[in-house]
C-alpha cells in the first residue's frame, strides 16, 4: 500500500523523512496519512520508530465522531498478541503489525479520523496523533442522457457526464475532438454538480453540456474526461451527434446515362441539404405538379422526342426553393433512296436521295466496298467502275443508323483494244485483247492457243493467248455475255516467214507499212477513176452544147471540179 505521510506543525515546511513525503501546516503536529477505499490501510506509529529502551505497551486509541476518545488496542511488549479493547465497528477490523503500525481491514470513509499511537516506557510516555483520510478512484466517465440530435445556430443540451464513487470527488471536463470546451456563458454552457451516497459516503461528479452546433459539427467527437488525484485521466466513450438544420438549397439531377434516347427510361432525383433531409417533393413534370411521398425520385418511362422539355422540383412546403434541370431526348431520322439492290445499263443516271431529321447536327460517311469515300459520286452517266456496295453511316452522340444500297450496272461488251507482241523468248506471240461489258463477257478465239490469264475488274476484262503461228493468219477476238457481243480480228505474221525475212524488224511495224501502202495506193486509183469518169461527162456536155451554141470551155464550176478531180488524181 502506498501512503502519503502529511505532517502539520507549527510553521509550514516540508521534508523528506525516510522515503515519505511529510508536509508541515501551522498550528497543529499532526500527520496525514492517504488510504485506499475498500483495501487494508496500515496507520504507522511514529513512522516506526517506536520501540525505545524500557518498552511496557504501546496502545492505540481514536477520535469518535462526536469528539470524545475511544480505545482500539493495546499491545504489551513481553506478549505476541495485542488485546483489542474497542466495541464498535472496528472491533473485527483492527489489528497491529510487527512495527507497531494499526492495520485497518475494509478501508472506507468512516475511517476518516485522528488515531493515536501511545508508547509508554520506564522512563517516558509519547503520542503520535496521525490523520487518516481515505481516497478513491472515481468509476470511468459516461455520458448519458444524450440528445437525438443538435439544432443548428440553437443551444442544445448535449449530454450529460457522471463519474460516480469517488473521494474526493472527480473534477470533469468536456472536450470537443480532443480540444476542452470553455464556458462562455452564450454559446457553451457546462453545470457542474457534486452528489454523495448517504451510505457510502462516496461523491459522484456530472456535468451537463449545452453547446450550440454548426454544421461543421457533423463529424465532431465530444467526450469527457474525469480528472483526479488518485491516477491517470479517463476519458469517456466518444460520441457524434447529426446536426439538424433546414434546407437552404435545392438541386435536381438527370441520373440516366447520357445521352438519352428515344424509349429510354429517365430518372430524375431531387435532393436538399437540410438535415435531416426531406424525404418528399414535387415535380413539375413539363408543367404538371407530380408529388412523391417518402422518395427523391421520378422517373419517366419509354421517352420520346416530344417529353424534351424543362423539368423542376421542390419542397413540399416551399414551391419557391426548386431547381431545375434541361432534359433533351435524342432523335435520329433517316431516309436512303434507293436502297436494296439496284440495276442499271451502262450510260444510264442514278439520282441518290438521303434525308434526315434529328436532335443535333447528323455526321454522313460513305463507304464503298469497305473503303471510306469523301463524297458520294457523281452518278449522271454510270460506268462499270461505280458499280458496289454502298453504305452510308449517319450518326450523331449514342445513335447511328445504316443504310446501304448495292449498285450493279450492266451493258454489252465491246472490245477496246485488240494488240499482240512477241514474247520474251521470241518462240511465241501472245494475243490481249480487252473489252468492257457486264455482266462479265466469255472470250472466244478463232484459233487454237494457250489461254494465259483472264482478269475482270471494275468491268474491264482482259484475255491472253499465247499462239506459235506457223503462217501469216487473221486471228478473231470474240466476246460475248447475255446483252450482246462483239468482235475484233488482227493479222498475226508466221514466226517462220519472220526469221527469213528480217526478223530484226518488229511485226508490228511491217504490218503497218503495208496498210499504209495499201491505202495510199487505193487513194490514187479512186482519184484517177474519179477524174476519168468526170471527164467523159464534160466531154458529153461539149457536144451538146456544140448542137446549142455554147461555149466548149464549159462552165466556170465544172472546169474548177476537173482541176480538183486531177489534182487528187496526181496526189
Amino acid at each position: 500500500m502506498n501512503i502519503i505521510h502529511w505532517c502539520c506543525c507549527v510553521e509550514s515546511s516540508c521534508h523528506l523523512k525516510q522515503d515519505v513525503l511529510v508536509l508541515y501546516f501551522p498550528g497543529s503536529c499532526v500527520d496525514t496519512v492517504i488510504g485506499l477505499y475498500g483495501e487494508t490501510i496500515e496507520v504507522p506509529c511514529n513512522n516506526g520508530i517506536n520501540k525505545p529502551d524500557g518498552l511496557i505497551f504501546t496502545k492505540w486509541k481514536y477520535v469518535k465522531d462526536d469528539g470524545s476518545p475511544g480505545d482500539l488496542l493495546v499491545k504489551q511488549a513481553q506478549k505476541d498478541d495485542a488485546t483489542v479493547s474497542a466495541t464498535d465497528g472496528y472491533k473485527s477490523r483492527v489489528s497491529i503489525a510487527a512495527n507497531s503500525s494499526l492495520l485497518i481491514t475494509q478501508g472506507s470513509l468512516v475511517d476518516q479520523r485522528v488515531f493515536t499511537c501511545m508508547v509508554v516506557s520506564l522512563t517516558n510516555l509519547e503520542e503520535h496523533s496521525v490523520e487518516l483520510k481515505v481516497y478513491k478512484k472515481p468509476s470511468a466517465p459516461v455520458i448519458k442522457n444524450k440528445a437525438k440530435g443538435l439544432e443548428n445556430s440553437k443551444l442544445t443540451q448535449l449530454g450529460e457526464c457522471v463519474a460516480e464513487s469517488a473521494n474526493p470527488a472527480a473534477n470533469l471536463i468536456w472536450m470537443k475532438n480532443n480540444q476542452p470546451l470553455v464556458d462562455d456563458g452564450k454559446t457553451i454552457i457546462i453545470t457542474s454538480a457534486i452528489t454523495k451516497d448517504p451510505v457510502t459516503g462516496l461523491s459522484s461528479t456530472s456535468s451537463r453540456l449545452q453547446y450550440t452546433a454548426s454544421k461543421e459539427d457533423v463529424e465532431s467527437q465530444f467526450t469527457c474526461t474525469a480528472k483526479h488525484v488518485m491516477g491517470s485521466d479517463q476519458v469517456s466513450a466518444p460520441e457524434t451527434f447529426p446536426i439538424h438544420y433546414p434546407t437552404e438549397k435545392v438541386s435536381l439531377q438527370v441520373v440516366s446515362q447520357s445521352p438519352i434516347r428515344e424509349g429510354d427510361d429517365v430518372t430524375l432525383k431531387c435532393q436538399a441539404d437540410g438535415n435531416p433531409p426531406p424525404t418528399s417533393f414535387n415535380f413539375n413534370i413539363k408543367g404538371k405538379k407530380v408529388t412523391v411521398m417518402d422518395k427523391d425520385v421520378y422517373t419517366l418511362t419509354g421517352v420520346t422526342r416530344a417529353d424534351t422539355g424543362v423539368y423542376k422540383c421542390s419542397l413540399l412546403d416551399n414551391d419557391v426553393m426548386e431547381s431545375t434541370q434541361m432534359v433533351t431526348v435524342s432523335f435520329l431520322d433517316v431516309s436512303l433512296t434507293p436502297t436494296g439492290k439496284v440495276l442499271k445499263k451502262h450510260g444510264e443516271k442514278l439520282e441518290v436521295s438521303l434525308e434526315k431529321n434529328a436532335s443535333t447536327e447528323a455526321k454522313v460517311t460513305w463507304k464503298k466496298d469497305n473503303h471510306k469515300l469523301d463524297k458520294l459520286p457523281d452518278f449522271s452517266n454510270l460506268t462499270y467502275s461505280d458499280a458496289g456496295l454502298y453504305v452510308c453511316d449517319v450518326s450523331i452522340e449514342g445513335i447511328k443508323h445504316s443504310l446501304s444500297f448495292e449498285l450493279t450496272v450492266e451493258g454489252g461488251p465491246k472490245i477496246m483494244r485488240l494488240t499482240k507482241h512477241r514474247s520474251n523468248d521470241g518462240k511465241h506471240k501472245i494475243l490481249t485483247c480487252e473489252a468492257e461489258g457486264s455482266p462479265k463477257p466469255d472470250v472466244q478465239w478463232s484459233v487454237n492457243g494457250t489461254n494465259d490469264e483472264t482478269t475482270y475488274v471494275n468491268g474491264k476484262a482482259t484475255y491472253k493467248l499465247t499462239v506459235v503461228p506457223s503462217k501469216n493468219l487473221t486471228v478473231s477476238c470474240q466476246v460475248t455475255n447475255k446483252l450482246g457481243h462483239d468482235m475484233r480480228d488482227i493479222s498475226v505474221f508466221s514466226l517462220f516467214e519472220e526469221h527469213k525475212s528480217k526478223p530484226e524488224k518488229n511485226e508490228d511495224g511491217a504490218e503497218q507499212a503495208k496498210v499504209i501502202v495499201g491505202v495510199v495506193v487505193g487513194l490514187s486509183l479512186a482519184a484517177a477513176l474519179v477524174g476519168l469518169i468526170y471527164w467523159i461527162c464534160i466531154k458529153k456536155t461539149r457536144q451538146g452544147s456544140w448542137k446549142t451554141g455554147e461555149k466548149e470551155t464549159g462552165t466556170s464550176e465544172e472546169s474548177k471540179k476537173l482541176e480538183e478531180n486531177n489534182h487528187k488524181a496526181d496526189v
